[in-house]
């Protein structure tokens, strides 16, 4: 049987996160500067030396300080010696950086067609009609057998699809005010970096369930100090990640201890202003994916900021200090205090207010899956280094990382873009051929009679996308299609 995750101790002895009951999910919460990423940086710590595999998200930058031993500290001894930790060691743990824009690690990436329609309107912020029109798009590149790789792709179908629906099988009309509304959410999501997160070769997650050669598991950290400020990209980045593991791995039924567990920092915003639709599907996710070996742990300020249909599957719970000035704050503290079994010696509620830097509420499963009493903990000290490193540590980690090889450099596929050009080149080929072979038709003083002229479909095609292609190279939009150039759970 796996060994228990030291969280910390109190006078009553210490208190344990077991393995066994770790992919029954968490919540870490707690105000700002209260102490949530040492929490979550012991966590992730207690998994590694288990050999379970971790992903998180570095908001801050200061996470990235798990590649690197501790420094010591007289503060550090006394809360040893205070907690009683026999065997404490100051090390640096395996560590994989990643990061969507290539700068802070190693770039992670998808395609269009991975993320699905479902996400990408949630990404693109689009209503109802326009979702329709993008699932309208998907399907006919399935249809074509054409993968929709990047931005460009998605906006060469898009053009596409506007000129020639009511051509398709399907002969549904769009509206081209629906797909300029979409090409516009694209170029806004350009403007914020999002399209760096769209090409080949896209991103492997099992190559986040890796471990070192002494048997550790890597905790991969997503640079994310950039990201957090496009808000939307950052939640559906994770979400996405999240029901991508869920759809490729396989069941385990109920493993002795994880095999990955997953961190969703500022967790409070996969649910603002979501749909009920999604945050249903989310609560499946976690539901379901424990069986398949992956911890879910949120990580936000106050247990309200999570709905109750998904803190109802959350069995392990840190709860750092909250304040409450406002009757808001003070009815975050009620909800945060009732999630927890009681313990007759504990005001939880005050309690909550009073924790100083460092100290948590803390409830885990135990035997048969029972959430134990709530205490009032003392956190260990992390043994790997609190705060950010320099970036020549940060390269130095990266050099060693065989990611690198794999994704570091990008390459454009044969993909919708290019396929589409293709085919409208060869059929304007065939256009131009069929009224030269008229213009001398005529020259030679060939005539018809009882026909009516008309534009046969091909040249039909031809006009059209070349009037559509042509519109969009006029703007710069259309000058970077020119230049540059299944789904998920969730569909």
């Amino acid at each position: 049987m796996s060994d228990p995750i030291l969280i910390g101790g109190n006078d009553s002895g210490q208190v344990f996160l077991h393995p066994r009951f770790a992919n029954r999910h968490g919540l870490v919460a707690g105000a700002t500067g209260t102490g949530k990423t040492v929490t979550l940086q012991c966590l992730a710590e207690g998994f590694s030396e288990l050999g379970v595999p971790v992903f998180l998200a570095d908001v801050k930058g200061d996470l990235a300080g798990l590649s690197q031993p501790g420094a010591p500290h007289p503060k550090i001894d006394e809360r040893v010696a205070k907690i009683n930790i026999p065997h404490y060691t100051q090390t640096g743990y395996p560590v994989a950086f990643w990061d969507v824009f290539g700068k802070s690690g190693t770039p992670a990436r998808t395609s269009i067609s991975e993320m699905g329609p479902r996400l990408l309107a949630r990404l693109l912020d689009l209503n109802d009609t326009q979702e329709g029109v993008l699932t309208l798009v998907f399907e006919f590149a399935d249809a074509e057998g054409m993968l929709l790789v990047d931005l460009n792709d998605l906006r060469t179908s898009l053009l596409f699809v506007a000129e020639h629906s009511k051509e398709l099988p399907a002969g549904i009309g769009v509206a081209r005010a629906s797909v300029d509304a979409i090409l516009r959410r694209l170029l806004m999501l350009e403007r914020e970096g999002g399209d760096r997160f769209f090409g080949e070769p896209a991103l492997q997650l099992a190559d986040f369930m890796q471990r070192d050669r002494q048997g550790h598991g890597v905790i991969n950290i997503l640079a994310a100090d950039t990201l957090i400020r496009s808000q939307r990209v950052y939640a559906t980045l994770l979400l996405w990640m999240l029901s991508e593991l869920f759809e490729n791995l396989p069941e385990l039924g109920d493993p002795a201890q994880p095999e990955l567990v997953f961190f969703f920092d500022e967790a409070h915003l996969l649910f603002k202003d979501a749909p009920k639709a999604l945050i249903d599907k989310v609560e499946q996710v976690v539901r379901l994916i424990r069986s398949k070996g992956v911890g879910v742990y949120f990580v936000t300020q106050s247990p309200a900021d999570v709905p109750d249909s998904v803190l109802g599957q959350l069995g392990n719970r840190v709860q750092h200090a909250l304040r409450a000035y406002t009757p808001r704050e003070q009815k975050a503290v009620r909800v945060a205090a009732q999630s927890f079994r009681d313990n007759p010696a504990l005001d939880t509620v005050t309690a909550i207010s009073e924790l100083g830097v460092g100290e948590a509420l803390v409830s885990t499963l135990q035997d048969k899956g029972v959430p134990s009493p709530v205490q009032r903990v003392l956190v260990r000290p992390p043994q790997s280094r609190m705060g950010p490193i320099t970036g020549e540590q940060r390269e130095a980690v990266l050099r060693n990382d065989p990611n690198q090889r794999r994704y570091l450099e990008p390459f454009d596929p044969h993909s919708a873009h290019e396929i589409l050009l293709e085919r409208t080149a060869n059929l304007q080929k065939e256009a131009d051929a069929a009224r030269l072979a008229k213009q001398e038709e005529r020259a030679n003083g060939a005539t018809r009679t009882g026909s009516r002229t008309r534009q046969g479909n091909t040249e039909v095609f031809i006009k059209s996308m070349a009037r559509s292609l042509g519109s969009a190279a006029g703007s710069s939009l259309g000058r970077k299609l020119f230049r540059g150039i299944l789904g998920s759970l969730l569909k």
